[in-house]
């Protein structure tokens, strides 16, 4: 049955696909979109728009009350990227923002709210961390989306509503953050090259962005999980980098060897970084539909497909001329 949906953060990677995703299938999809928000992604969505930033707690209210949304999508964010850093704004953002618009929400009713966590609230663990493990977030960013996980848990057991969170671990797929490990390989490999690479141990729990999707719907229409319920959405796979250049050699025309190192590791790199997905699994009946391989030449088949996005992210990434010139001098 269609729904009258309001998407905030639909200009984001996660966003947009889920903006696409809901309209395929027939909702009535409002996108709520900060002041300046990115258009590249949004370049071909038809659906009603209305801008106002999360941190405005008037002006989201008036939105959801002209809306009245049924369903009701969280993914607006900030600090999750290096480019994005300063504490109050991260704080506004992602615990204020999230705040103002469940307030919104449980002044007008919905059906269902599910909010966007991350894996990173988890901080680094040794093993595959299920939704009941202490969080020991390590950064800004990790720290306010635990404590806006909290805040929906809390609102969702005071008010007895159907609010939930989903804790993202590494989503990739079509209309990615340039800067990203996956659209910069993909778009370095079908050049025959291979971008700078950090340590080859580093691991991360890989999952497609249509299965990220598919989350998010099971979320809202399920009508027997715990108000307030988290779940964890990761394949359970973890993919080592150098699994990942694997499988991208054998796809894409490499010739080059990885340089393994000729990139810094980041401060939240680690070797293990793995989704205990089972609750979600048992409770929502939701399991991923891509295996990494599968997922990555899904992308890479979208970047062949889509020749002016490919020039974009190659601009973006700073390949947008030939990797090498044939020289007309000398050989000395």
């Amino acid at each position: 049955m269609a729904k009258r949906v309001l998407v905030t953060g639909s200009s984001g990677f996660v966003g947009a696909n889920l903006a696409r995703r809901l309209i395929s299938d027939g909702h009535d999809v409002h996108l709520l979109l900060r002041p300046n928000h990115e258009e590249w992604r949004l370049r071909d969505v038809e659906s009603a728009r209305h801008v106002v930033d999360v941190t405005d707690a008037e002006g989201v209210k008036q939105v959801v009350r002209e809306v009245r949304p049924e369903w009701i999508f969280h993914l607006a964010a900030y600090g999750a990227y290096s480019s994005q850093s300063g504490l109050l704004e991260t704080v506004q953002t992602n615990l204020v923002g999230t705040a103002n618009l469940v307030d919104a929400a449980l002044s007008v009713g919905f059906e269902a709210f599910v909010n966007t966590g991350s894996s990173s609230e988890y901080g680094l663990k040794s093993h595959a961390a299920a939704e009941t493990d202490l969080l020991e977030p390590n950064s800004d960013y990790a720290l306010t989306k635990a404590a806006a996980t909290m805040y929906c848990r809390n609102a969702a057991r005071t008010y007895d509503v159907r609010l939930r969170t989903l804790r993202l671990y590494s989503v990739y797929g079509p209309w990615e953050e340039p800067a990203r490990l996956i659209p910069t390989l993909i778009v370095y490999g079908l050049k025959g090259k291979l971008p700078k690479l950090a340590d080859p141990d580093i691991a991360r729990d890989y999952v497609h962005v249509e299965d990220a999707c598919d989350a998010y719907l099971l979320a809202a229409a399920d009508e027997k999980a715990e108000n307030g319920a988290i779940f964890n959405v990761g394949t359970g796979v973890q993919t080592s980098l150098a699994q990942v250049v694997q499988a991208a050699r054998e796809v894409m025309p490499i010739k080059e060897k990885p340089a393994w190192g000729s990139m810094p590791n980041r401060k939240w790199d680690t070797t293990t970084w793995v989704a205990d997905n089972r609750a979600i699994s048992q409770t929502l009946g939701w399991k991923p539909r891509y295996q990494f391989q599968e997922g990555l030449e899904q992308v890479i088949n979208w970047f062949r497909a889509d020749l002016a996005m490919r020039a974009y992210y190659e601009r973006e990434i700073g390949l947008a001329q030939p990797l090498t010139v044939k020289s007309t001098g000398s050989n000395s």
